[in-house]
């Protein structure tokens, strides 16, 4: 018997789950490619890793579902959705953010950015983007959720899958089902709504008037939830996505992975007062599966890295639970790199026998030895993880300077291409021009609109009278284009060679803001 935190527990006392990993025929034996696939059911466990992956998917979803009904402030002359991706007007606001088309370069850093924050996690912590908060996990968690309240935890489910029909089964699977359905019509309304105003399309939808593009929105992202989340679950991180194949060139020898330390748990004893009555070795793991039972793709992370896992720690839960009944120090499953683990396990392989010996791993009084490698901390502040988090932050620092020293006002010149120019009845040379003045925030601007640079130039402008010499005042309507015919007329001797250049200036006298476009004169050549 063995000491555990508060009474007495053997090794028959820990229940043995009848399980195994989906994979371990393929690596024993050569299967063909197709393979009827082994469904799963994933036991419910507790700890700190679990309770985690609860908070994280309380919070992404929380966000999903209720950021499209933020409301912000923006004035009378824009939307007051917080988030709003609205393509009529071709404008993405995010809070007090708004990007137009041309500025798309910020969505692109955003993008970089994220790929960056991505190889930066991985390399600290492998997949722990895909075992936390990458949708995929979240839905199937929650899809878990709902399955494990009509049908119960893994025995339950398992019974009720080799139970013939019955009313009883009927009815919890029509529960289930409906229930998935209903989250994933939400998850499919909930993304139409960052496209328009929140609850005027909500309105809109139930009573349906809403746009056939609203709806048929809605019906691909619930079939795709669906099947996605309640479904294919871990087959969609197996077979489905492409990071699994890619995180490998992110990892090193210093990037912790949940990894089962063999050199402490090796060999597998299923009783140790039996193993101590036969002078056998026994190591801390007694085989009783656990890992598998709670792991979400189903394998068995005792056989090493393994392109199924996805780094969600359960198994970590589920084996400090058994370690912590048994009275035995946790973490025989644990986050770990690999030079620790190589280290702990050049210690613990007797070299005459090439096998782990338990005695080299503890000392006589059944502690770790101090030559053992935990984890440390510093390890995370490494030169790969500070080049990824210094261009992260680079990048960073460039869209927020970009950002606040960007101007919400813009002038656009095309010089018209037929005729190039025109000869007056005073000999003088004039050349048309659009001229686009875009008002980049949500309020009403006078803008001063002058050219410089081109001497005894006169500029006249299609239904706009002049202010001053050579200068136009301007209105144009918020978050709005204002397009102008204008004209610039110039004695012939004021060009050279037939050429001339002069700037088009936009001011706005209250802001102070102002934009210019350097433009080109043409007149006839020699």
């Amino acid at each position: 018997m063995i000491l555990g935190t508060g009474h007495i527990v053997t090794n028959r006392e820990i229940e043995k789950l009848d399980v195994d990993a989906i994979n371990k025929g393929a690596k024993a034996t050569s299967e063909p490619l197709f393979v009827a696939r082994k469904k799963i059911h994933p036991k419910r466990t507790k700890g700190d890793f679990r309770r985690l992956k609860w908070i994280i998917m309380a919070l992404t979803l929380g966000i999903y579902y209720i950021t499209p009904f933020i409301r912000w402030d923006r004035g009378i002359y824009a939307p007051d959705q917080a988030v709003l991706i609205d393509m009529a007007h071709r404008r993405f606001y995010f809070f007090f953010i708004e990007i137009w088309p041309q500025e798309f370069i910020f969505v692109a850093g955003l993008l970089v950015m994220a790929g960056i924050g991505l190889f930066l996690v991985t390399s600290v912590v492998g997949r722990a983007w895909c075992g936390y908060a990458c949708p995929q996990t979240v839905w199937t968690d929650l899809f878990l959720v709902v399955e494990r309240f009509f049908e119960g935890d893994r025995n339950a489910r398992i019974r009720l899958d080799s139970a013939k029909w019955s009313v009883s089964k009927v009815s919890k699977r029509l529960a289930k089902h409906f229930t998935w359905i209903l989250i994933s019509i939400l998850t499919g309304g909930a993304w139409i709504f960052y496209f328009a105003d929140a609850p005027r399309l909500l309105v809109d939808f139930v009573k349906g008037d809403a746009a056939f593009i609203a709806y048929s929105t809605v019906a691909v992202l619930t079939v795709t939830t669906y099947f996605l989340g309640g479904i294919l679950r871990e087959q969609v991180c197996i077979y489905m996505c492409p990071w699994p194949r890619i995180q490998a060139a992110m990892l090193d020898e210093d990037s912790l992975v949940v990894t089962y330390n063999d050199w402490r748990g090796e060999p597998k004893t299923k009783g140790v007062k039996k193993a101590a009555a036969l002078q056998q070795p026994s190591g801390d793991c007694i085989d009783c599966n656990a890992c598998v039972a709670v792991c979400p793709t189903g394998i068995d992370i005792r056989d090493g890295q393994q392109l199924e896992c996805i780094t969600c720690a359960l198994c970590i839960d589920a084996c400090d639970d058994i370690m912590g009944k048994l009275g035995r120090e946790k973490g025989l499953i644990s986050y770990a790199t690999l030079r620790d683990y190589d280290s702990n396990m050049d210690i613990a392989i007797d070299p005459e026998t090439d096998l782990i010996s338990p005695e080299r791993v503890r000392d006589e009084d059944g502690k770790f030895r101090t030559a053992l490698r935990h984890f440390d901390w510093k390890i995370i502040f490494r030169l790969r993880t500070l080049i990824y988090f210094g261009a992260w932050l680079a990048i960073g620092f460039v869209l927020l300077f970009m950002l606040l020293s960007r101007d919400r006002l813009e002038i656009n010149v095309l010089h018209d291409r037929n005729p190039i120019f025109t000869k007056l009845s005073d000999g003088s040379i004039r050349n048309g021009y659009t001229v686009k003045i875009l008002n980049m925030i949500a309020e009403p601007r006078t803008i001063e609109l002058s050219i410089t640079g081109l001497d005894g130039a006169k500029m006249s402008i299609n239904g706009v009278e002049p202010t001053g010499d050579n200068f136009y005042l301007i209105d144009v309507e918020p978050d709005k284009l204002r397009a102008l015919r204008v004209f610039i007329s110039v004695t012939e001797d004021q060009l050279d060679d037939g050429q001339g250049e002069f700037h088009l200036i936009a001011q706005d006298k209250q802001s102070f803001e102002n934009d210019r476009y350097k433009a080109l004169f043409e007149g006839p050549k020699d």
